[in-house]
């Protein structure tokens, strides 16, 4: 082991596949955005990303190629995912002057595995890489495409593709699970610092109560897809005897799978009503939530999980799966954090909110926004991130 004297200002190189100003992506492009804001300022970020939003065929208008552009505090790199041969990252690399690299992805065929494909070949830079799975090794992540994963990881491991990296775990939790996915190939070099969430703003969002003998109003934000587990709720709520109005907020990500919950919407009792309402800005997205009464995300698996944050802050309970770090809800008494083995207590908490007094309402719409300010100003998220990067700058074996 050799230590590294480190520069005033390090550079870190870091790729990942969707980045400001899209937003279909979700968590990741805001993990990475709060990373750069809460720590830009100590250290340089250069961002290498696809030069379009998630779904889409054409590019971001007004960019220039092959020019870095700044975005808030980064420099960013916009690239035709087409164009991201091996040997144009190997020249893209060795032409940006760097002190790290940073892998958003695990399984990321451009973004990240041809980086690791170069650096296997021997064509290194002298720089630590730093890979975050963003949650990649959760049990519900795995287990979607999960003969075609094992046999990736079999044979990346067998080759080294992964050995002697450094990986940012959010969680102990996730620590533990990057640990079994890799064994020995992560042993020792796995760092634990939570996502960073957004730094609390000057907008006052307060949640509009519930109009009385109204319908619980639930939602739902996140991309349509089987991860997001859109079609647990479906099912959760054909067993609700509350009448419900649901709304759904977020891009189709998969088209089979949107059928298959229309299919399920289509079979729902007369007293749930289920609204698409689509894609939601970010601009919007605490307005958006503050007009219902319950956030109900059975996620498969998050690392972090803003959304959730968002939720928080806007006022709302959130009704989640326990695949995420989010589980002291209930002991803080701003939602619930329940096995997607136990349906029944998914129906039993929405309807428990449509029981609720205004009163009680606004009691939790004040402790859950409390929740998310303690974690907008917990000087510790930052500084774990920070040692994050520090330690692999300092070690370079």
């Amino acid at each position: 082991m050799r230590i590294r004297s480190l520069p005033a200002r390090p550079v870190v190189l870091l790729f990942t596949r969707h980045y400001l100003p899209g937003f279909r992506a979700g968590g990741p492009i805001r993990s990475i955005a709060n990373m750069v804001e809460r720590l830009g300022d100590e250290f340089e970020f250069r961002i290498v990303t696809s030069d379009r939003d998630m779904g889409d065929t054409a590019k971001y208008p007004g960019l220039i190629g092959s020019e870095w552009s700044q975005v808030g505090k980064a420099y960013v790199r916009y690239i035709d995912p087409q164009d991201m041969s091996l040997s144009a990252l190997r020249r893209l690399i060795g032409q940006t002057p760097h002190d790290l690299i940073y892998l958003n992805s695990f399984f990321d065929p451009w973004f990240t595995i041809r980086i690791l494909l170069n650096r296997l070949l021997g064509r290194t830079w002298g720089a630590p890489i730093v890979i975050a799975p963003r949650g990649e090794f959760s049990a519900g992540a795995l287990a979607l495409g999960r003969a075609k994963k094992s046999v990736y990881l079999g044979i990346t491991r067998a080759i080294g593709l992964y050995a002697g990296l450094h990986w940012h775990a959010s969680t102990e939790h996730e620590k533990e699970e990057i640990r079994q996915a890799l064994g020995r190939v992560a042993e020792g070099r796995i760092g634990v610092a939570r996502n960073l969430a957004q730094a609390a703003g000057d907008e006052c969002i307060r949640w509009l109560g519930r109009p009385t003998q109204s319908p619980v109003r639930v939602c739902f934000l996140s991309r349509i897809s089987p991860k997001k587990n859109l079609d647990f709720c479906l099912k959760v709520l054909s067993r609700v005897r509350a009448p419900v109005d649901f709304s759904v907020y977020g891009p189709v990500e998969s088209a089979s799978y949107w059928n298959e919950c229309q299919t399920l919407i289509a079979g729902l009792p007369e007293h749930i009503r289920v609204i698409h309402a689509g894609e939601v800005r970010p601009t919007d997205v605490l307005h958006s939530l503050s007009r219902h009464d319950l956030f109900f995300f059975p996620t498969r698996g998050e690392n972090f999980g803003h959304v959730i944050h968002e939720a928080l802050r806007a006022g709302l309970p959130a009704l989640i799966s326990d695949q995420t770090p989010w589980r002291d809800l209930a002991a803080r008494g701003v939602g619930w954090a329940i096995p997607l083995q136990d349906v029944q207590g998914y129906v039993d908490a929405i309807e428990e909110v449509a029981d609720w007094s205004p009163e009680e309402g606004r009691q939790c719409s004040e402790r859950a926004q409390r929740y998310a300010r303690s974690l907008d100003q917990d000087d510790e998220l930052v500084s774990s991130n920070r040692r994050l990067f520090l330690g692999a700058l300092r070690e370079c074996a």
